[in-house]
């Protein structure tokens, strides 16, 4: 299937390359579908790109690699959302707004995106009564 991207232009991926968000994303509800982009093969960043609107993809990134005490739970709910069976099913990503200096950059560790690998569904939870800003 070939698609258009915000940053990469005209690319070709794979049906099960795409990722189902049931309940889009807020602010972006009637998207459903996205597809994990890389930057580049040196780059930690992504791109999570619609497979609709080209003009949607959200540059993302492991928060892990900078912060490593960064830690939340899962519901009950959110993990039955994303068919949830072990942590290893699970890939955290936060969005990265993307600022002149590059240093200013900062990442929404309020809303992550929670990713079930194996199974392609995805999610943005509010991390309410948490440490953590946008």
């Amino acid at each position: 299937m070939v698609i258009q991207t915000k940053y990469h232009g005209e690319i070709e991926i794979k049906e099960n390359d795409i990722i189902k968000f049931p309940n889009g994303i807020p602010g972006f509800i009637e998207e459903k579908q996205f597809v994990l982009l890389p930057i580049n093969k040196e780059s930690p960043f992504f791109i999570l790109q619609s497979i609709h609107t080209d003009e949607v993809g959200f540059v993302v990134v492991n928060p892990f690699l900078f912060l490593h005490d960064y830690e939340f739970l899962l519901s009950k709910v959110e993990k039955e959302t994303l068919k949830v069976d072990t942590d290893q099913d699970v890939q955290v990503y936060t969005i990265v707004t993307l600022k002149e200096p590059f240093g200013e950059s900062t990442a929404n560790l309020q809303g992550p995106i929670i990713l079930n690998g194996n199974k392609k569904i995805g999610k943005q939870v509010i991390l309410n009564d948490s440490p953590y800003t946008t």
